[in-house]
């Protein structure tokens, strides 16, 4: 984090390992390392002319794709963070799931605390969308994407594996998500997402899976019990409430 050159550690009040390790798909020493953070911008910033939104850092440049080496960084604001959760967006829902690595502030725990603000039926279309995003990369039907290609994993197993490991576990949360309110990481089916990843499955048991999570997931969707949107008013209400408290403290030096 000091290497990134962020300027405001001690603003952060959520931090934690994402990507694969995340998820419990991690094989061997092949992934970067994807750290995830939340920070709490000081009023100057929040309530002044120049807020700051997120903070991405990389050790790799624009020109090549990760190694394992390498290390991403990506911090959003709290405001940031919880605008994009409200939305339904998969990654942005992972940071209230996800356990702290190195950083966890009371502050943040107000926020994991109704983390059932921030789901509803709406988020179902993230995750649908972001999984057949990926599976129409695999195919070709959207282009592969420059940096996005894994060619140690086409020229091995013909298809790229890790988009597909990715593909199904975005199902699999979908429909844990939409039946239970919850989305469990590392996930329960990390040995079957690490077959697919190594390249145990064809293209074509691939394809079959991923059409009939798909249809779970859309059917789990229609019989949740979460709400059709989520209230705006009520995490806004939340968003503001932890600022407050933030500054607070921060106003009398305590943390």
């Amino acid at each position: 984090m000091r290497r990134s050159g962020f300027d405001a550690l001690e603003e952060i009040v959520h931090l934690f390992i994402g990507g694969s390790e995340l998820h419990g798909a991690k094989v061997g020493a092949t992934d970067d390392l994807d750290i995830y953070g939340v920070f709490i911008e000081p009023p100057n910033v929040a309530l002044g002319l120049n807020p700051r939104d997120h903070f991405v850092w990389s050790t790799a440049s624009d020109e090549r794709r990760n190694g394992p080496e390498d290390v991403d960084i990506t911090l959003y604001s709290l405001r940031r963070w919880a605008e994009l959760a409200a939305k339904g967006n998969a990654t942005a829902l992972h940071f209230i799931f996800a356990d702290a690595t190195a950083v966890s502030d009371v502050s943040w725990s107000l926020v994991q605390g109704r983390r059932e603000l921030f789901l509803s039926k709406q988020s179902a279309e993230q995750f649908l969308g972001f999984a057949s995003n990926q599976l129409q990369r695999i195919t070709g039907e959207k282009g592969h994407g420059a940096k996005g290609q894994r060619p140690e994993y086409i020229g091995r197993f013909g298809y790229d594996t890790k988009a597909a490991m990715h593909c199904l576990r975005l199902y699999f949360e979908c429909i844990e998500l939409m039946e239970k309110g919850t989305i469990t990481l590392p996930r329960p089916e990390k040995d079957l997402l690490i077959e697919v990843r190594s390249g145990a499955w064809t293209l074509e048991r691939l394809l079959e899976e991923a059409h009939s999570l798909h249809q779970i997931a859309e059917l789990a969707a229609e019989r949740s019990h979460l709400p059709a949107m989520v209230d705006a008013s009520a995490i806004s209400s939340l968003i503001a409430e932890v600022h407050l408290r933030q500054w607070g403290m921060r106003a009398s030096g305590n943390r």
